[in-house]
């Protein structure tokens, strides 16, 4: 029994839920029909985007919580760390990179998690052309995806703790928003 506290906790749920967000992330459906660049900075956006509906849905929902999603925020973190080093940048311009990275990460939080908590389409559409259509600016890509954004923060509200905890997430298609009109 005493051997026991000293094991390390499973991180498997987290690890779950840190895959289900970012295999939604990488729909092909974003970098073909929202026009999403499909790059490093498209990827990692569109993976911000999908956490940071993610984390909103499950703020204040009590310390227990508060720790799981800590946990997936680090996962994330460590996955772009991994990925950098994979990418080749040197050990010592690694973590300069992923503290950008985090930096970026609560500008975006900020600035989508308003838009989403004020019902604001268009703020959310500036916020995305801001961060995700930096060299090529897409109106209506913007929008749809905008539309999607809202959508998928409406649908995560009515989802469960539980199921949220347990990656029993359910995302909107995003095929269904690729020929909204705007």
């Amino acid at each position: 029994m005493l051997f026991g506290l000293f094991r390390r906790r499973s991180r498997d749920a987290e690890h779950r839920v840190y895959s289900e967000i970012v295999a939604q992330a990488r729909q092909p459906v974003f970098y073909t029909d929202f026009l999403v660049p499909d790059t490093i900075d498209g990827r990692f956006d569109l993976i911000v985007a999908h956490a940071v509906l993610y984390f909103r849905r499950m703020r204040s929902e009590g310390k227990t919580v508060s720790d799981f999603t800590q946990t997936v925020f680090d996962l994330f973190f460590q996955d772009m760390d991994a990925s950098l080093r994979e990418m080749g940048v040197s050990d010592t311009r690694v973590p300069k990179k992923v503290r950008v990275m985090g930096e970026a990460f609560y500008g975006r939080a900020d600035a989508y998690i308003t838009a989403i908590d004020g019902g604001d389409i268009q703020a959310l559409a500036e916020a995305l052309e801001r961060n995700i259509f930096t060299d090529n600016p897409e109106p209506v890509a913007q929008m749809r995806l905008a539309h999607y954004i809202l959508q998928a923060a409406s649908g995560l509200e009515a989802q469960t703790v539980a199921d949220l905890m347990s990656a029993k997430i359910v995302w909107p298609d995003p095929e269904t928003f690729k020929a909204l009109p705007v």
